[in-house]
């Protein structure tokens, strides 16, 4: 079988995970990045292991997720922030605590149905102690508890939170849930580190493709591409689209049809320092999207950094962030401000003013946090959305030309998903036999990092960028 070359355009989670995959399996990988480095686009931090920050999605996107998710850690596992998350009601929120729990009862059930296929598939813990509910007779038992150093139990997680939320602006029951963190940084660098070691992999940080062609007669594309101001061009069998918010200027240069928004999205970047020795878990505010009372997620890193977003749109969501692509072009037009923001760097005024809007929104509910302060600039990006529906949270890939893959992931946890339909594409066109499928959760490359080399490179990526070397780290698994 002939050794078939492969474009990979975009190298955020879905393009550098797709180079991995196909590089691994012996295909000929060329993977084109803009930035100097990987995985920099829309900010992630949460593994959506069933998709409990979303009350308006179907079970069934739920489920999907708690299935990718359990897929994505089994794959990369040292990207894994092994702290569970807590969900709380506010009493101004329209719903009730109540109302989540036939959901939750489905995803311990699901969860208990995949370990029985699988027992690899336990890595959110025990399925009876998926999730746990906590009275306020609970809660104020656990305040008069110390904090513990290295917490393992549910009980001894839900410690700070019980001791800082204040809990007469909160419905009963609180839920924890064992939904974990996901790290950027050290996802970038494992990656980074992974495809440097696949012989078959080129990869192509710093360049910008310019233009595509197909070839009708020797079924390849014809890339040209600007590299330190040299152009070159390039001929592949197989093109893949993971171009992030940009993949409809992809799209346009081929000449296909699509239907896709763009949303540009922040975090913000908080320090309480009188916290440091606290290990958290992330906090989960429901409210409705897009008013005052928008959700807020208080996401927590060592050395007393937080990561906030609040879905309101003085805080994580903006005035006209969220675009449509037109009749005559696939790629939906951001403002140039927003452009601005990712293809150069925010002002000192909208971070600062940003960022305080964020802490008072979760100083709300956690009075003491009102003294944190602005711990570096945001987290952002512009997160594509396929179709109409900007509620959807669960896509993969789609194949709109023959040899083309569009790559369209909402969560980051899709990766694997849309690997998959890549590869089993391949093997339909003859560029893989049939083993290629097998095993996916298995890599040698991955599995040859040492945990020391991922650190000191995640470092680097957050001090690189700008961000402090302390969102590189993570809290590792304690065992009950």
């Amino acid at each position: 079988m002939k050794q078939a070359s492969v474009a990979v355009i975009g190298g955020g989670v879905s393009g550098a995970t797709t180079a991995l995959f196909l590089g691994e399996r012996g295909l000929k990988v060329t993977l084109f990045e803009k930035e100097p480095g990987l995985v920099s686009g829309p900010p992630f931090c949460h593994l959506h292991a069933g998709g409990n920050l979303y009350r308006d999605i179907s079970d069934e996107q739920c489920i999907t997720l708690l299935r990718q998710s359990i897929d994505f850690l089994r794959f990369y596992p040292f990207t894994i922030d092994y702290r569970p998350t807590v969900i709380a009601l506010p009493l101004t929120d329209s719903g009730i605590p109540e109302a989540l729990l036939p959901r939750l009862k489905l995803l311990r059930s699901e969860y208990e149905k995949l370990v029985g296929e699988d027992a690899g598939n336990q890595v959110l813990g025990k399925s009876g102690d998926y999730y746990k509910l906590y009275s306020r007779e609970a809660l104020e038992a656990l305040k008069q508890r110390p904090s513990v150093a290295q917490p393992a139990k549910h009980d001894e997680w839900m410690i700070p939170a019980a001791k800082n939320i204040d809990l007469d602006k909160v419905q009963f029951p609180l839920i924890l849930v064992q939904e974990y963190g996901l790290n950027l940084f050290r996802l970038s660098a494992g990656v980074t580190l992974a495809l440097e070691r696949v012989a078959n992999v080129n990869l192509k940080t710093e360049t910008v493709v310019s233009n595509i062609q197909e070839n009708c007669y020797s079924g390849t594309w014809n890339i040209t591409y600007v590299q330190k101001d040299q152009a070159r061009q390039e001929n592949f069998d197989y093109l893949v689209n993971a171009a992030g918010f940009r993949s409809g200027k992809i799209d346009d240069l081929i000449g296909v049809e699509c239907k896709r928004m763009v949303e540009f999205k922040a975090a913000y970047v908080s320090r309480w320092e009188n916290c440091c020795d606290t290990r958290w878990p992330e906090i989960i505010f429901h409210g409705e999207r897009g008013t005052p009372r928008g959700m807020g997620q208080f996401t927590p890193y060592p050395d007393g950094y937080f990561q906030l977003h609040g879905m309101t749109k003085e805080i994580t969501l903006y005035e006209d962030g969220l675009v449509a692509n037109s009749i005559v072009s696939c790629q939906p037009h951001l403002k140039q401000n927003f452009i601005e923001k990712i293809d150069r760097s925010w002002s000192p005024e909208e971070t600062g003013q940003r960022t305080q809007n964020a802490i008072r929104h979760l100083s709300r509910f956690i009075p003491a946090f009102s003294r944190a302060k602005v711990g570096s600039k945001p987290l952002f990006g512009a997160q594509q959305i396929p179709g109409d529906d900007p509620a959807l949270r669960v896509a993969e890939v789609s194949f709109p030309q023959k040899r083309y893959a569009r790559c369209e992931i909402v969560k980051v946890s899709s990766a694997l998903d849309m690997a998959d339909a890549i590869v089993k594409d391949l093997m339909a066109l003859g560029y893989l036999n049939a083993s290629a499928h097998e095993h996916r959760r298995l890599t040698k490359t991955l599995e040859s990092l040492k945990e020391t080399e991922i650190t000191a490179y995640a470092k680097t990526v957050a001090l690189k960028r700008d961000y402090p070397a302390s969102l590189s780290g993570r809290t590792v698994p304690q065992m009950p």
